[in-house]
This record gives structure tokens, C-alpha cells and sequence, in this order.
């Protein structure tokens, strides 16, 4: 199984932002055993550098946290393809709705994120991470 991990279940994780981190870090640790293949958006890895850089002040750690994340997550290119056809998308959020487009063109089987609500009108199926934990568990 593929997942897309949106950046907030990776920054919840990282940071160990309570109350969603050890769901978070449990998909980290299901990543790292193989029991699916988690992927990221390259956009989303500036996302990662720009907030762990204000969260540690620290511009090497930074980039070894992003080090780190590239050895165990691939990282999916956003084309400029997924850019123009989330323009008449019907997801209000247009960060949201190139997310979908690069999780459906790259067909990773679920995206992953905590703000569910956001993803109501996905093409791509949307899980938290405790429901895509259950679903690992389950398989």
C-alpha cells in the first residue's frame, strides 16, 4: 500500500505535537517496517524545512531531519499538470486540491492527514492516520 502523508502528520510527529503525535509517530515506525510505502510531496518537504527551522533555530538540524524523512518516505514530484487541474477542482483549498491531483496522478491508494474535513470532495481516498493505522493492522 502507497499513502501520501500530508504535512501536518509529518510536522505532528516531528514535533511531537499532542494530540495527534503518537499516531503520527506510529505511522513513522510502520513506514520504517515496511508495512507501507509513505510518500511525501516535494513541495511539502519545504513546507517541513521552513517550520522545523522555526521550531529548532537550526538550519543543519533542519536539513538532516529533511535527510532523514528522504531515506524513509519517496518523495512525489508535483507536476504542473496536477497544478492546472486543480484549478476547477471542486476542493475549495487549492494546496489541498494540487495534493490530490499529484496523490491521484502518482496513484498512491490514500492520502493521509488529520484535516479530513478538508478532503471531503477527493478523488483519492482519505484517511487519519488512526484510521490508516487500523487499516494496516487489518490487512
Amino acid at each position: 500500500m502507497r499513502a501520501l502523508l500530508d504535512t501536518c502528520v509529518i510536522v505532528d510527529a516531528l514535533q511531537c505535537r499532542e494530540p495527534f503525535c503518537k499516531d503520527a509517530q506510529d505511522l513513522f515506525l510502520a513506514a520504517a517496517s515496511n508495512l507501507f510505502v509513505g510518500c511525501i510531496t516535494a513541495k511539502a518537504s519545504t513546507d517541513i524545512y521552513y517550520l522545523m527551522h522555526r521550531y529548532t533555530h537550526n538550519d543543519r538540524a533542519s536539513r538532516e531531519v529533511l535527510n532523514k524523512l528522504f531515506t524513509l518516505f519517496e518523495v512525489a514530484d508535483t507536476a504542473g499538470i496536477d497544478c492546472r487541474r486543480a484549478i476547477p477542482s471542486p476542493v475549495s483549498d487549492f494546496e489541498d486540491a494540487v495534493m490530490i491531483e499529484t496523490a491521484a496522478r502518482t496513484e498512491v491508494d490514500c492520502i493521509v492527514t488529520r484535516n479530513i474535513q478538508d478532503f471531503v470532495k477527493s478523488t483519492v481516498p482519505v484517511l487519519t492516520p488512526r484510521d490508516f493505522l487500523r487499516k494496516l493492522a487489518d490487512d
